[in-house]
C-alpha cells in the first residue's frame, strides 16, 4: 500500500516556481528571448511573466500572464487575479496558463482568456466593457 504524498505550502511553492520557469522558457524560445520570470513584487504583482508584447504588426501592448499550477481549476478567482494584474501592468490582455498534470511539455499546456483578452491579441486594442 502506498501513502499519497501530501503537498506543503513550500513544495505548491516550489512548484509553482518551476512551473513559471517551464513557461516563460518555452515562450522566449518559441516568442521573443526578452520573455522570462518576473520577479514577484507583492500587493502591486503584474503576473508571472515579464516581455511578452503584441505583434508589432497589431499595435505595441502588454499582455499579462498568470501561471497556476494546481490540481483545481478555478477560473473565476484565477481570472480576477489576472485581471488585477493586467490593471496593474497596463496591459490590454490577460492570459491563465494552467499546468496539465502529467504532461511536462510547457507547449502543451493550457492556456485560457477572456473573449475580451482575445479580441485585444487579436486586433491590440481593448475592446470597452459593457455593462
Amino acid at each position: 500500500m502506498t501513502t499519497a504524498r501530501r503537498r506543503t505550502r513550500s513544495s505548491a511553492k516550489a512548484a509553482g516556481a518551476r512551473f513559471e520557469r517551464e513557461v516563460a522558457d518555452y515562450l522566449a524560445e518559441h516568442v521573443d528571448d526578452r520573455i522570462d520570470r518576473r520577479v514577484k513584487t507583492g500587493a502591486k504583482d503584474r503576473g508571472d511573466i515579464a516581455g511578452i508584447r503584441l505583434s508589432p504588426a497589431l499595435r505595441s501592448g502588454r499582455v499579462v500572464v498568470e501561471c497556476k499550477n494546481t490540481s483545481r481549476v478555478a477560473l473565476g478567482a484565477q481570472h480576477a487575479e489576472a485581471e488585477t494584474e493586467r490593471g496593474n501592468d497596463d496591459a490590454v490582455a490577460a492570459l491563465l496558463v494552467h499546468k496539465r498534470h502529467g504532461v511536462a511539455d510547457p507547449g502543451r499546456q493550457w492556456v485560457t482568456c477572456t473573449v475580451a483578452d482575445l479580441v485585444a491579441l487579436l486586433t491590440g486594442e481593448r475592446p470597452q466593457e459593457t455593462t
